[in-house]
């Protein structure tokens, strides 16, 4: 009981323990990676603040908020918390797509020949500009999504932060030419893969997390000489101008050309534009499983490559085991409910095991009638969990949690919108506990992006493993336990492009290879395979020892019988070569073939 009533302060101490962490990751990294190489120092870099970070400031609140302006082509930006506007953003035509491409090309080709210390010195900018201009970061980042200070400072800044510094420390590792093993009848040849850029790259960003989605791509291709075009969603227009201004000043203040990077905001019929153009060497498309059909389909008109992340119905696996079932539990609130749930890898299912069930359900349901909805910027002290980018989805998800309670599942906390007293005109869900959930149900199968806790019992490992595969997703997956037996079977057998064991999303904060299967999409970025993913890999074969030997192609054989003789000459040279029992005889079955032509 006393656990119950002191859960708002809890809630509210786990967030500040969070972003104290956070903050704790972010200078170390700082200390680790711009101190320690007097060559890299980063430049400073000034980027004008938008007036809408002033405290002061306050805007207009919209009569019925949407990024369309009747009679206009404009899109429209608002913060989805509270309604209020941001600003008007003048879509790009196919022909400021062409330039926009022309820009960037030509900037490449000098790009292209900078130094892997040149290129850090621009990330360890960047890296800078970020620590220092965190606050002002993370409320652009929350007027444009909705999101909570929380949920931006661990899914923006840290995570950005941490994709730099893995960047400057091992990129130029992953990017190193690499030997390859030769075979017996090549050995006088020298194998190496390199990884080369690719010229002009585009990335096609969710809005979820619009200040991490942009620069994720971006921190890439600029480190493997490349130049970028990022698509960002007309949802979050504003936010995409202001990050897009701090990665050109970055290049600017260390001397290389800002059109390194263009930003491209468009209605999604202008989209196939870029999608499909020639000069465009390589798509990374974060997005929904139906845009990415039209995105596939219009890069391959140019057979431009494409990595698809997709969304995603990730389980988290209760096994019976587990030590103390708090401490999982405010994991997985975690994990439910950042960003109003609306992330790719955010927990959609909890399959439990029968022993914990009950008492997992107790205390989810418990916290989750605690959570506080509302706008962080204006309310730091009494925010739980922000709004949703709009409310266009809400009738669905409504419609969803009516079907699952029709087929026997039941809803114990919220499962409807949200009408807020504070901010009418802002996007809100409430906080929804759904228990009961069978696999038949639509819920247990469609991607819901929403603040709804989904829990579904399993009577054994195996049957919870059976459940977790069930979907036509596969993006990511946790389980948590204690028997390294079962563990070890659920992570094996779980179809997921990446697994967490006793914690949640832990692989996108180290840099590990990020991307899904069925469903969920295809290809990596992140880590050593997301690098040279984006890079032309161009395997080189080259003479070992070109004084001594090398390859000739023989003349024209008259006649059948000299052809066969000539022929055993080589293979009896190449067989005393390498298995003959002196010295003397490797040199006769060389000059053989050397003699041989």
């Amino acid at each position: 009981m006393d656990t119950v009533n002191h859960l708002p302060d809890q809630v509210q101490w786990l967030g500040v323990l969070i972003f104290i962490i956070s903050i704790t990751c972010i200078f170390t990294a700082f200390n680790y990676t711009v101190l320690n190489d007097s060559d890299e120092q980063p430049a400073n870099c000034h980027v004008p603040l938008p007036e809408q970070c002033d405290p002061e400031w306050n805007g207009k609140v919209l009569e019925q908020p949407s990024i369309k302006v009747s009679g206009s082509s404009a899109i429209q930006c608002y913060c989805p918390a509270n309604g209020r506007l941001l600003g008007l953003v003048n879509p790009s035509t196919p022909e400021g797509i062409d330039r926009a491409i022309a820009k960037a090309k030509k900037a490449q080709i000098q790009w292209a020949k900078t130094t892997l210390k040149q290129r850090r010195k621009v990330l360890k900018t960047l890296l800078k500009y970020i620590l220092e201009n965190q606050e002002i970061i993370a409320a652009v980042a929350c007027l444009d999504s909705g999101k909570t200070k929380v949920d931006a400072s661990l899914g923006e800044i840290l995570v950005t932060v941490e994709k730099l510094k893995w960047t400057i420390r091992h990129g130029e590792k992953a990017l190193k030419p690499e030997r390859r093993p030769t075979s017996f009848l090549m050995m006088y040849k020298y194998n190496e893969v390199r990884w080369e850029p690719l010229g002009v790259v585009a990335a096609c960003v969710s809005w979820n997390y619009p200040f991490h989605n942009f620069m994720g791509p971006l921190i890439s291709s600029l480190f493997t000489g490349s130049a970028i075009v990022v698509k960002g969603s007309e949802n979050t227009a504003w936010s995409t101008q202001y990050f897009a201004s701090l990665a050109r000043a970055a290049l600017a203040s260390c001397g290389h050309s800002p059109n390194l990077v263009q930003a491209i905001l468009c209605w999604p019929q202008t989209a196939g534009h870029l999608t499909s153009h020639p000069d465009i060497n390589h798509i990374t498309f974060i997005g929904s499983r139906p845009i990415a059909h039209h995105v596939a389909a219009s890069a391959a008109k140019s057979l431009t490559p494409v990595c698809i992340e997709l969304g995603g119905k990730d389980p988290a696996i209760i096994l019976d085991d587990v030590k103390d079932i708090h401490q999982i539990a405010s994991i997985l609130m975690r994990g439910t409910f950042q960003s109003a749930g609306q992330n790719c890898i955010g927990i959609e299912r909890i399959i439990c095991l029968p022993k914990i069930y009950q008492g997992l359900i107790s205390i989810l349901g418990n916290r989750i009638r605690s959570l506080r909805l509302g706008s962080s910027l204006e309310d730091p002290d009494h925010v739980d969990v922000g709004a949703m980018i709009s409310d266009a989805r809400f009738s669905q998800l409504e419609s969803l949690i009516a079907d699952a309670v029709s087929q026997g599942a039941r809803c114990l906390v919220g499962g409807k919108r949200y009408n807020h007293d504070k901010h009418p005109k802002g996007h809100y869900f409430q906080p929804t506990l759904l228990v009961d959930v069978t696999p038949s149900m639509r819920i247990a199968n469609e991607e819901l992006f929403a603040p709804i806790c989904v829990l579904m019992p399993a009577a054994s490992v195996l049957h919870a493993v059976d459940i977790a595969n069930s979907t036509p997703y596969a993006l990511g997956a946790s389980v948590f336990g204690t028997d390294s037996t079962s563990l070890q079977r659920v992570t094996s057998e779980v179809k997921a492009g990446m697994v967490s064991v006793n914690d949640f999303a832990v692989y996108y904060a180290v840099s590990l290879p990020f991307g899904g299967v069925k469903g969920s999409g295809y290809g990596r970025f992140g880590g050593e395979e997301g690098l040279r993913a984006i890079c032309n890999t161009k395997a080189v074969c080259m003479d070992r020892m070109p004084w001594l030997i090398g390859t000739s192609i023989p003349g024209a054989l008259d006649y059948p019988i000299k052809s066969a003789r000539r022929a055993w000459e080589v293979c009896s040279g190449v067989i005393e070569l390498g298995y003959g029992l002196n010295v003397w005889r490797r040199v006769k079955g060389l000059w053989r073939i050397v003699r041989n032509g």
